[in-house]
C-alpha cells in the first residue's frame, strides 16, 4: 500500500507564529519561564501557563472565532501553502478535516460569561448566545472551504494523536485525498484550575524527566499537519515532507487521571506502532515522549519504553517538546508530528532544553546538544487522562 505522505505543516506556539519560530526555538533550546496569565479570574495558587504572545487574551471572545479556533486556522494556512494546496482544492468533497483538542471553546465560553467587574453575575441565558464548547473542527473546516467531512477528536490530552491516526485512515480507506488534521488548545480557567487542584503545575517550569520535576505546566498552541495519498500527492507534483505509518492505540481503564503503574497498555500501543508499520526498534532514531513532567507519567513511560526497545537496541534520543512548549493539551500530539518532520527533514535530533539533573529512576537519553538521527523513524507517544495511549510513527518521505 502506498504511504500517506505529509505535505504541509504549520504551528503556533508560546514562541510565536509559524514553523520558523518553532524551529528556531528547537534550535536554541533556551529554558522559558511560564506566564502569569492575564485573568483576574484566575484564583488559584499557580496562574501559570505558556501563552501564545498574540494574540492578546480575550481578544477573540464573543462572536468572533475563538482562541483556540484561531490558533488552528493559522497553522492550517500556514501548512497549506507550505503544501501548494488552493481553496479550489478543498472544496472537491475529497478533503477532509479531523482535528484534536482537549478543551475545545470552553475557555472562550468562560470569558463570555464573567461580569465586567468583580460581583454577581448576570444570568448568561439571557445575556448570551448559547455556542456549543467543541466547534473548533467544524469552525476550521468553514474558514478553509472544506465541504468533505469535518470531525473532533476530543479524548484528552492524546487528542491530536487520535484525530492523526484517523486522518491517516481515513486517506488508506479511500475516503478522502487530503486531510487537514493535528490538534489545537487554547487557556481554560477550568483546565487551570483543575491541574493546580491536583497539584500537578510546576512553579519552575515543565520538566519532564528531571529529578525535581514538580507537575506539568499547560501551553497553548496548534500544530497542523496536511496528509495526502501518495496518488494525489503525486498526480499534482507535491514534494512530501515525511512519511506517517501505522499507529497503536490501547486504554489503561484503571484510573481517571493516573496512568496505570505496569505500563503494559502503553507498552501495547508503542509495540503495535513499531509492528505495524514494519520498524524494528532499532531504526527508531529519536522518540518525542508524551512526558509531561509528572512523577507517574514520565516514570511509567521511561520503564515502558526500556521494555520495548532494551531487549534489541538502547533506547533512542528523546526529544523534550514540552519542556520548549509546555504540555499544550489536545495540540501536543499534533505539535509533535510538526517536530518529527522537522527532524527527518534536517536528519538530526534537536537539543533539548537543559531541565536539571535527569531523574535516575527514569533513565533515558535526553541529549542537550544536537545529535545525528540514526534511525530512519521518529516515535510519537501521546496519552491522556482515561487512560486513553496512542504512539505514531513519522518516517522520511522518497520524492513522489
Amino acid at each position: 500500500m502506498d504511504p500517506v505522505l505529509v505535505t504541509g505543516v504549520g504551528a503556533v506556539t508560546c514562541h510565536g507564529t509559524g514553523v520558523p519560530a518553532l524551529r528556531d526555538a528547537m534550535a536554541r533550546a533556551g529554558a522559558r519561564q511560564p506566564d502569569k496569565v492575564p485573568d483576574p479570574w484566575a484564583r488559584m495558587e499557580l496562574p501559570l501557563m505558556y501563552l501564545v504572545p498574540e494574540p492578546a487574551l480575550g481578544e477573540d471572545a464573543g462572536n468572533g472565532p475563538g482562541r483556540a479556533t484561531s490558533f488552528a486556522v493559522t497553522a492550517a494556512h500556514e501548512a497549506l501553502v507550505g503544501a501548494g494546496l488552493g481553496p479550489e482544492e478543498l472544496r472537491t468533497g475529497r478533503a477532509a478535516v479531523v482535528l484534536g483538542t482537549c478543551m475545545g471553546a470552553i475557555g472562550d465560553r468562560e470569558r463570555d460569561h464573567e461580569p465586567a467587574v468583580p460581583g454577581p453575575s448576570d444570568d448568561p441565558v439571557a445575556t448570551h448566545e448559547w455556542r456549543p464548547d467543541f466547534e473548533v473542527s467544524s469552525r476550521l473546516a468553514t474558514e478553509l472551504g472544506v465541504t468533505g467531512p469535518a470531525s473532533s477528536a476530543s479524548n484528552a490530552c492524546a487528542a491530536s494523536g487520535f484525530a492523526l491516526a484517523t486522518a491517516t485512515d481515513m486517506i488508506r480507506c479511500g475516503e478522502a485525498d487530503v486531510v487537514v488534521t493535528g490538534g489545537a488548545d487554547a487557556y481554560s480557567r477550568i483546565a487551570l484550575a483543575n491541574f493546580n487542584r491536583l497539584g500537578a503545575v510546576d512553579a519552575q517550569g515543565c520538566r519532564p524527566f528531571a529529578a525535581e520535576r514538580a507537575g506539568t505546566v499547560f501551553g497553548e498552541g496548534a500544530g497542523i499537519v496536511v496528509l495526502e495519498s501518495t496518488a494525489h500527492a503525486r498526480a499534482r507534483g507535491a514534494r512530501p515532507l515525511a512519511e506517517v505509518g501505522e499507529s497503536g492505540w490501547s486504554c489503561d481503564a484503571g484510573h481517571p487521571t493516573a496512568p496505570e503503574e505496569s505500563g503494559e497498555q502503553i507498552i501495547r500501543a508503542l509495540s503495535d506502532a513499531l509492528d505495524r508499520t514494519g520498524v524494528a526498534p532499532g531504526e527508531v532514531g529519536c522518540v518525542i515522549p508524551h512526558g509531561t513532567g509528572t512523577r507517574l507519567n514520565d516514570r511509567v513511560e521511561s520503564a515502558a519504553l526500556r521494555e520495548v526497545f532494551a531487549p534489541e537496541a538502547a533506547v533512542p534520543p528523546l526529544y523534550s517538546l514540552k519542556a520548549l512548549v509546555g504540555h499544550t493539551g489536545g495540540a501536543a500530539a499534533g505539535l509533535a508530528a510538526v517536530a518529527a518532520t522537522l527532524i527527518v527533514g534536517r536528519d538530526s535530533v534537536p537539543p533539548n532544553v537543559p531541565v536539571g539533573a535527569p531523574d535516575p529512576c527514569c533513565d533515558v537519553p535526553l541529549p542537550t546538544v544536537e545529535t545525528p538521527l540514526t534511525g530512519t523513524a521518529v516515535l510519537i507517544n501521546a496519552y491522556a487522562f482515561g487512560g486513553n495511549n496512542i504512539s505514531l510513527v513519522i518516517r522520511g518521505a522518497a520524492t513522489c
